[in-house]
């Protein structure tokens, strides 16, 4: 599937300057169209990374624009013109934005030249959306993206959207950067760990909906049956509010807030713990579960949001009631105790194959490129004004 004739526009909060779960998945989605369009041509538009955050690993014809310098009035108002204004003048083929926000200059464009647009989703952004005209756009949309079956069931429930425009596109994960191993010799003396130590890890932006204040009040149950237990806690957020809790509760001992974690150290410290726990009450769909599994290890998530996706449904890891602290402890202690019932929480490489088989990015590559597929047979037979730009091969 390439053409010297494709030309996408990308709309993205950023991939450079932050990482969080919405522009990993950007900078996924960039790479699977750069290798099914290896020809083609991009422009990306950046609304927050600045010019200085550019790095190198996207193709030749990728055409950055930063609006990362400029205060928040006139970032929305570059991007609506930059948008508008080169798309009436250059017809792109398929215009992609990764967050529902962006979504209304792609509307009018679709209005004024015909040029079709999608709109991915992914959580917190586009539950309850109540604002008229991101409605209308999101409604408009060729395809609207739900990255996990539980946001498409929200979005069907909440909006008037035409479920055959509604699709799913899981987040993605590389194997090769996460594998089961033993625990990192650096890590254990980094926090002052003993390789016997029964390990409970979080990582994530440390929003209060992640579930980490439910784990940490957890800890006193868990540690009346592992006294050596130990929480750690990585990402950015509200450190004073955290330690505040961790105090009140006497944790002091037992948890460690580590900051953020580099790409670098991440597989590591998966694998230093023993059950990586998250249970959130708003997860769009949760790439750190992936990874987590991707590394062998037992996950425990709440079963209220999108984390019942990666974890197929409790399949692959232990999903409980996210308001049940009582719960979340007595899962946590069984798992760590070895005394779960589902037996594959323990068998690492089967749950990496497995987690492999359903996210890993060659799948997410592939289902893709399926949905573009589908969109171009629509296009045809609807005449869609853009459909001549497409070429299947």
């Amino acid at each position: 599937m390439t053409n010297n004739q494709h030309h996408f526009y990308l709309l993205f909060p950023n991939i450079f300057g932050f990482k969080g779960g919405v522009q990993v998945y950007s900078a996924f989605l960039l790479q699977a169209l750069q290798q099914l369009y290896p020809e083609a041509d991009y422009d990306v538009f950046l609304k927050y990374d600045k010019p200085t955050h550019l790095r190198s690993q996207f193709l030749p014809q990728t055409h950055f624009h930063c609006l990362g310098k400029l205060p928040q009035l006139l970032q929305n108002l570059l991007l609506t013109f930059q948008l508008i204004s080169r798309g009436i003048r250059q017809q792109p083929t398929l215009i992609i934005t990764t967050h529902v926000n962006y979504s209304i200059p792609c509307y009018w464009l679709q209005r004024i030249t015909g040029v079709p647009y999608w709109v991915v989703v992914h959580g917190l952004e586009a539950w309850n959306l109540q604002h008229p005209l991101l409605q209308t756009a999101l409604c408009h949309a060729d395809q609207v993206i739900a990255v996990s079956k539980y946001t498409r069931d929200r979005l069907l429930k909440e909006q008037q959207l035409n479920s055959a425009k509604v699709s799913i596109l899981p987040n993605t994960f590389f194997a090769q950067q996460f594998q089961p191993n033993v625990k990192p010799d650096y890590l254990l003396q980094r926090y002052g760990l003993n390789p016997e130590q029964p390990i409970i890890l979080t990582v994530a932006r440390l929003a209060q909906y992640k579930g980490y204040e439910q784990v940490l009040h957890a800890l006193g149950e868990v540690r009346r049956h592992l006294p050596n237990v130990h929480y750690i806690l990585a990402g950015k957020g509200n450190y004073p509010w955290i330690k505040s809790v961790v105090e009140k509760l006497n944790l002091q001992e037992c948890v460690t807030l580590t900051g953020f974690i580099p790409d670098e150290e991440l597989s590591d410290h998966y694998n230093l713990c023993d059950v990586f726990a998250m249970p959130s009450q708003g997860e769009g769909f949760g790439i750190v579960y992936l990874e987590a599994l991707a590394c062998g290890k037992a996950v425990l998530a709440g079963n209220q949001d999108g984390a019942v996706d990666p974890l197929l449904q409790g399949q692959l890891g232990c999903l409980v009631d996210p308001r049940d602290v009582r719960a979340i402890a007595d899962n946590l202690i069984q798992i760590l105790q070895h005394t779960y019932p589902n037996p594959l929480l323990f068998q690492p490489q089967i749950l990496r194959q497995q987690t492999i088989a359903k996210f890993e990015f060659t799948q997410f590559r592939q289902t893709l490129a399926q949905l573009i597929q589908k969109q171009l047979m629509q296009q045809t037979l609807l005449g869609y004004p853009s459909r001549q730009r497409w070429n299947l091969q």
